[in-house]
């Protein structure tokens, strides 16, 4: 690598992340002028804000939605310019049923996605004489504003500048609102658009190494935190051979990033650990060129686990969590593992290698028997980018959980329908953990037949006790967002954050 380059990425990897557009909360009142966004319920005839704001605008906005055929559905939306007194009124339509907290998310990031701000001019919101559940706040608003204005921009030349942008005003008759969403919901907010950062990263600019410097910065200053870096040195000295395998192929050496958040005094310990493979070519089993690029980011599930711990150190939550990031670059090369080899795993379980494509589930036997060694958590979670399988199976809206515990499966689906992050549970069973039983070794990693994403989850669970409470989340259809949600735009979603933050708040606080 040239000193050129590499003072570059260094430069970029220094960059302090943008700040974000000022939100501010007020008392509920109906703005004289501006930009204003207006929640619209489903109906034949404008009801509430709409209501109002017709008779606001001699009927105006009646007149527009019966020409415009505005039914107030769900996420249908109107902006119409220059209809005294409001230069801009966006209209955006929350359908028939009483809001969840969810629906408030997605109402907020709704406005985003219709207004970046340049303007200058400061976006008015209006929340208040809503049917809504107690949880759907003004708060809820703001996150998914700040969700849905996520942008990835560092490497364009034009790229916008927050500080230049307008800020958003939230009127609502929500007291608690500015604490709820400045002490809690800000600090989750910026925890999944570090998860959506690394995953967009490229590859040579996010590696093992640099994954745990950009981590590690996140959490400076922060209490009841502390971190804990394993290299190539001391995985060997672990036995850890599955996860230096895996990296023998790279010239950038694998690391197992573990980070402690212990704030929970006598609370059981939840350990989530993640497959953080920074580039994946396959390794000698050469993926094929097209799609390669987005292997950028087959280390989500590390990003994930990372950014949950983030969220829950910086709001301060009462609980005790270790996230291990297993990190590892995937490539071919004389020093790469091949098909046929056998690893030693740190369990003392042998792996012959079948694939060298299969190779997240490799770090993860090791960082899953590491976690339960090393803290005896009363919970472990694995979260990973896994097969294509599982998106064949359950489609974009889902990820596939696979538990042998039903009160872990049934806490994590729950957890996943409050926070609008829903799961799919997938059978795990005798039959999964028999196709993975080698000639050679004790088990074989790859290239055994259909259920791949149950496979890949019987490989993970291999390497974890019959009694150790654990669930393998495999998020490779959800990571990324082939087009615009919500509260998701286009892009890497930073999945797994929101669901696992609520499954703490639930289940470990």
């Amino acid at each position: 690598m040239s000193t050129l380059i590499r003072i570059t990425i260094l430069l970029l990897l220094a960059l302090p992340a943008m700040a974000q557009r000022p939100i501010e909360f007020s008392a509920f009142e109906f703005p004289a002028s501006g930009s204003i966004v207006i929640p619209v319920a489903e109906g034949d005839s404008l009801t509430g804000l709409a209501a109002t704001l017709d008779t606001k605008t001699d009927g105006a906005i009646s007149m527009a939605t019966t020409e415009a055929s505005f039914t107030g559905e769900t996420n249908q939306t109107l902006t119409l310019f220059g209809v005294k007194p409001y230069s801009r009124i966006d209209l955006i339509g929350i359908g028939g049923d009483p809001l969840d907290r969810v629906a408030a998310e997605n109402f907020g990031g709704k406005a985003a996605s219709l207004n970046n701000g340049t303007s200058g001019t400061t976006t008015n919101i209006l929340w208040a004489s809503i049917d809504r559940d107690d949880d759907a706040t003004a708060a809820r608003v703001a996150f998914g504003y700040r969700l849905g204005d996520y942008r990835f921009d560092r490497y364009h030349e034009d790229r916008l500048d927050p500080s230049t942008l307008g800020s958003i005003r939230i009127f609502s008759d929500d007291a608690g609102a500015g604490n709820q969403f400045t002490s809690d919901l800000s600090h989750l907010a910026a925890a999944v658009y570090l998860a959506r950062d690394l995953s967009s990263e490229p590859g040579n600019v996010i590696y093992p190494q640099s994954f745990v410097d950009r981590v590690r910065e996140q959490f400076h200053g922060l209490k009841n935190v502390k971190i804990k870096v394993l290299d190539e040195d001391d995985l060997e000295r672990l036995g850890m051979g599955a996860h230096l395998g895996v990296g023998s192929g790279s010239s950038r050496p694998p690391r197992l990033l573990v980070i402690e958040y212990l704030a929970g005094g006598d609370r059981p310990t939840l350990a989530l650990a993640g497959k953080g493979i920074t580039f994946d070519s396959g390794g000698i089993s050469l993926k094929d060129n097209d799609g390669m690029w987005s292997m950028k980011a087959d280390m989500t599930g590390a990003a994930v686990v990372s950014a949950t711990v983030l969220a829950a150190a910086r709001r301060g939550a009462a609980a005790n969590i270790v996230a291990l990031a297993a990190l590892a670059e995937n490539m071919p090369s004389g020093t790469a593992i091949r098909p046929g080899d056998v690893l030693n795993s740190m369990s003392g379980k042998t792996i012959e290698i079948s694939s060298t494509d299969a190779e997240g589930r490799l770090v993860l036997s090791d960082a899953v028997y590491y976690a339960q060694s090393e803290y005896a958590p009363a919970t472990l979670i694995d979260v990973a980018t896994l097969t294509g399988s599982v998106s064949r199976a359950v489609g974009p809206d889902y990820a596939g959980v696979f538990s042998r515990q039903d009160d872990v499966a049934a806490q994590l689906l729950a957890a996943g329908a409050s926070a609008g992050e829903q799961l799919w549970r997938l059978p795990l069973n005798d039959g999964h953990f028999e196709k993975i039983e080698s000639e050679i070794a004790d088990v074989v990693n790859g290239g055994v037949g259909g259920a791949g994403a149950s496979i890949g989850a019987a490989f993970v669970g291999t390497f974890v006790a019959a009694e150790q409470p654990w669930a393998h989340l495999d998020i490779a259809g959800v990571d990324y967002a082939d087009e615009a949600l919500p509260t998701v735009p286009k892009g890497f979603s930073g999945w797994g954050v929101r669901l696992l933050d609520e499954y703490v708040r639930q289940q470990h606080e």
